[in-house]
């Protein structure tokens, strides 16, 4: 007989397995309504269209894609962004601005399987549409850090490391670059922490040899790590026509910079927060400020990344909208929970078990039991007769801080016996105050 298992990438959840990654998504909730992000959803499967050539050529490459049976190309996503922008999109006139929404769904995507990766995963999602300032960068990276501080992270465990394409497209523009070149140094950029010079190598077979004094300045570039450090650099930069200038797209970019850092400092998030020019992002869709979350030790991929894309719901259809969003992935920030010590076991035990004698006191019981459920409380009882001691020791080992005692003696007296299963003691109770009692006892507990 064949033994079916389940596909690789993908994942099951045994319930303490799902009690745990609903914590996270309960915490992720919890954070995003603090910030006044409203919660919305959307279909799984997707017009194939929606995805090419927005999201770019590695997760194009990654589509669960097929034809369904009405003739249609459609994909399971791989992300939000896009989908996101339709939504909104499809009714920016009637939604008030800034449109914040969140999201925790399920993403599919056909991938090397590796730690923290699989072809099944989930995200939390936050995005801002319509304030074009980096105000909605401000709100958006407090966001993404309160979401990780929420189970106990701190700058110890964590960063936000914070880029800018724009910065790049202006600071390659005024070396010189036409915008072929400057995509192309930019695909080279966001490789060259992980491949260093090699990097470079496209650029070169595309336009030619890399002149050595343009590598050093972008290599200058890439080593900035804090404001002081940039401003240094783009006082440097002497643009044609605009001699002992960096420019005024230069200028008024680094005042931007100089707001975002700002806001996050009067918030007292400096401590999370480093520039850093490596990171660029490779969706095609990004156009401005960029960011991704890691972890201090290096040992993880990134927990989250995102960006400014302004452009990206008006190429799918709607109004030209400014936006700025993020995600979180859950398969690598469990992991991290995991290494802290800050994932908590999740044991489900009942509030009350009950200890019933024979047939007609189970259905006396099963009054009791039913007004219980309906109030919250979490009851168990045997679901066939035992005796008395095994139904005691299946009380205790449930974990369960009640027990109501069903025997004949009970049913004739018209009363139940309440035990402290913690205490050890023991009341009797009319029928009628069964539901009160056992109220009263878990709302002092």
């Amino acid at each position: 007989m064949a033994t079916f298992q389940t596909l690789p990438g993908f994942r099951e959840f045994y319930p303490e397995d799902f009690a745990r990654r609903n914590h996270v998504f309960r915490l992720w909730r919890q954070t995003a309504n603090a910030f006044g992000f409203a919660e919305y959803d959307a279909p799984v499967l997707e017009p194939l269209d929606l995805y090419k050539a927005k999201s770019g050529d590695e997760i194009e490459a990654q589509l669960f894609s097929f034809t369904d049976k009405g003739g249609r190309e459609v994909a399971l996503r791989p992300e939000m962004t896009p989908t996101v922008c339709r939504l909104v999109g499809a009714k920016a006139s009637a939604l008030k601005r800034p449109i914040k929404w969140f999201s925790i769904a399920e993403f599919y995507r056909y991938e090397r399987m590796q730690k923290g990766r699989g072809r099944c995963f989930s995200q939390f999602n936050a995005d801002i549409f319509g304030e074009p300032g980096p105000e909605a960068e401000i709100e958006l990276i407090a966001l993404l850090v309160q979401c990780l501080c929420a189970f106990g992270l701190t700058e110890q465990d964590f960063y936000v490391r914070l880029s800018d394409r724009n910065l790049w497209f202006f600071y390659l523009e005024a070396l010189g670059l036409d915008e072929p070149r400057i995509r192309a140094m930019l695909g080279a950029v966001d490789r060259h922490e992980k491949y260093g010079d090699e990097a470079f190598k496209v650029y070169g077979e595309q336009f030619g040899a890399l002149d050595g004094g343009l590598k050093e300045k972008v290599l200058a570039f890439l080593r900035v790590k804090s404001l002081a450090e940039l401003e240094q650099a783009l006082a440097g930069i002497q643009p044609a026509g605009e001699e002992g200038s960096v420019g005024p797209k230069l200028v008024a970019r680094l005042a931007e910079w100089k707001k975002l850092l700002g806001g996050l400092e009067a918030m007292g998030l400096a401590r999370f927060v480093e520039v850093d020019l490596g990171v660029v992002r490779g969706l095609a869709y990004y156009t401005g400020f960029v960011f991704e979350a890691f972890d201090r030790k290096g040992e993880l991929r990134a927990l989250a990344g995102g960006g400014r894309y302004d452009d990206l719901v008006a190429k799918l259809g709607g109004p030209a909208l400014p936006a700025v969003g993020f995600a979180i992935g859950d398969m690598t920030f469990a992991l991290l929970l995991e290494q802290r010590g800050l994932m908590p076991k999740f044991v489900q035990v009942p509030d009350v078990y009950c200890v019933i004698g024979g047939e007609a006191e189970r259905l006396a019981a099963f009054a009791d039991i039913h007004t219980l459920r309906a109030a919250g409380f979490r009851v168990e009882y045997p679901m066939k007769e035992l005796a008395f001691g095994k139904q005691f020791k299946a009380a205790a080992e449930s974990g369960a801080k009640l027990a109501l005692i069903y025997g004949g003696d009970e049913l004739a007296k018209g009363v139940v016996k309440i035990r402290d299963l913690g205490q050890r003691t023991e009341l009797e109770v009319g029928r009628a105050q069964v539901a009160a009692t056992v109220r009263e006892f878990f709302s002092g507990a």
